[in-house]
């Protein structure tokens, strides 16, 4: 592959093109106007969950373009992207159906605020979200990512109980192992060290409940629901919300849970008056299988959180559901009981079309129906990886896949990120487990490139 490669043959080139081209000298193609972009961006852009001094090492990677799983740097070269980059790319990158909405979007109305005013992407959207509720969540609130989705479910339960007369209904509850976002308030309900100690004196603690972690037992979720059922015997009046990624915690080591379980809290929820908020941030829009995961549960949560593949990839978007009974509480003459909550680019006009265009393509090329039917020619492909001697615990489910490897290197995630990259596949381990979400038009030459690349990469370091 040359660096004048058209940019739709990204996804064409064959799979020994790509192994040849990891060992292929290639020209320096990083020098734009004399300056280095590389060096640029360690000078000027702060990135995410990354330690910079850690980049003197590891360089960062420059990309220019990208077309359906692949990625591509300025070199030439490419990248698998098994993780839909950070779970948000369903449809792969370059979609023309969701390039051509948003220039359509763009042409007639691409911002304006959704205070005093309305546009018809954004009802469109939200009427569309709620019927494929079943009406059961008529309402919908947006933000801009999964965290201040999370903060917006937090504030709008506390503040429904307070409307009610109950302001003491103020505490929340959450999983051992969960992540909910960054921000301070859905950083009160994750259990990551790594992030909530480094601002504990800043958050209000949350009550923490045993993970229902598929790989200690079925023991494992009754242990969860009789804490549950402990707690809110205790303390109900105090709680306004407890907080679940429904069937997996994502970030917290993609630990599974059953549909059973997911039930189980929502019954307990009822039977004390405690909302349950479900996180769909990661494992909604078909990730898990179904659109919502909680549809595997037979049950409807008080707040829906979705975000990151709502929009395809393309743009930021978040949204909370809910409930009419919770919206009646906050219909008033009084602005001090209006849900007070806002930013600029609430219901941003683009991301709501690029939105619409995501609905429209699942339901037209009946995406998740063929997902279905593709998991056992899939898993037969994982085989080699299955059987590999130092991997415990491997687990699927929908669109993801996961396992640990048995290793005593304190740098593994780091280690093994660097040797995939190696061989053109981009994969972030959490800890020691490794795991798979890559865009739903993966093939199966592109998964099978994708479990050599992983094999390879295990050998290398183990």
């Amino acid at each position: 592959m040359t660096p004048t490669t058209p940019h739709a043959s990204l996804q064409e080139t064959p799979l020994t093109t790509l192994q040849q081209s990891a060992s292929a000298p290639r020209p320096n193609l990083l020098q734009e106007g004399g300056t280095d972009l590389l060096a640029r961006s360690l000078a000027a852009v702060w990135h995410p969950c990354t330690q910079m001094k850690w980049h003197e090492q590891f360089p960062l990677i420059a990309l220019r373009r990208a077309q359906g799983v692949w990625l591509e740097d300025v070199q030439g070269k490419r990248y698998l992207d098994a993780i839909s980059s950070w779970w948000v790319n369903l449809l792969g990158h370059g979609h023309p159906r969701l390039k051509q909405a948003l220039g359509q979007q763009m042409d007639a109305l691409d911002h304006v605020m959704l205070a005093g005013f309305t546009h018809e992407p954004v009802v469109t959207l939200s009427e569309r979200l709620g019927k494929l509720t079943e009406g059961a969540l008529g309402h919908c609130f947006y933000g801009s990512d999964g965290a201040s989705a999370t903060e917006v479910a937090l504030k709008m339960s506390a503040h429904y109980w307070r409307n009610l007369g109950r302001p003491q209904k103020n505490r929340f509850i959450a999983l051992a192992h969960s992540y909910h976002g960054e921000t301070l308030g859905a950083l009160s309900v994750t259990d990551v060290p790594l992030f909530s100690r480094a601002y504990a004196d800043l958050l209000r603690p949350s009550f923490l409940i045993p993970s229902p972690d598929e790989r200690l037992g079925a023991a494992a979720a009754q242990h969860s629901l009789q804490a549950l059922r402990t707690l809110l015997q205790q303390h109900h009046p105090q709680i306004a919300a407890l907080i679940i990624e429904p069937l997996v915690q994502a970030a917290g080591g993609m630990i599974f849970h059953t549909p059973a379980y997911v039930r189980g809290v929502a019954q307990l929820c009822a039977e004390f008056d405690v909302h349950w908020i479900a996180d769909e941030i990661a494992v909604g829009f078909g990730r898990t299988g179904t659109l919502f995961a909680h549809a595997q549960a037979q049950v409807v949560p008080d707040f829906l959180c979705l975000s990151k593949g709502i929009t395809g990839g393309v743009l930021p978007l978040s949204v909370v559901m809910t409930r009419d009974p919770i919206y009646q509480t906050f219909y008033d003459d009084s602005t001090a009981r209006a849900f007070l909550h806002s930013h600029s680019y609430t219901g941003n006009a683009l991301a709501c079309r690029a939105a619409l265009t995501v609905l429209d393509l699942l339901e037209e090329d009946r995406v998740l129906s063929r997902n279905a039917t593709r998991l056992a020619q899939l898993e037969q492909l994982t085989a080699p990886l299955r059987a590999h001697p130092a991997l415990r615990h491997y687990r699927q489910r929908g669109m993801i896949w996961a396992f640990e490897v048995v290793t005593q290197r304190a740098d593994f995630a780091r280690a093994f990120h660097q040797a995939a990259l190696g061989r053109e596949v981009l994969l972030r381990p959490i800890g020691n487990t490794v795991y798979f979400m890559p865009p739903y038009t993966i093939t199966d030459a592109e998964f099978e490139h994708l479990v050599q690349a992983t094999l390879g990469a295990l050998n290398a370091l183990l």
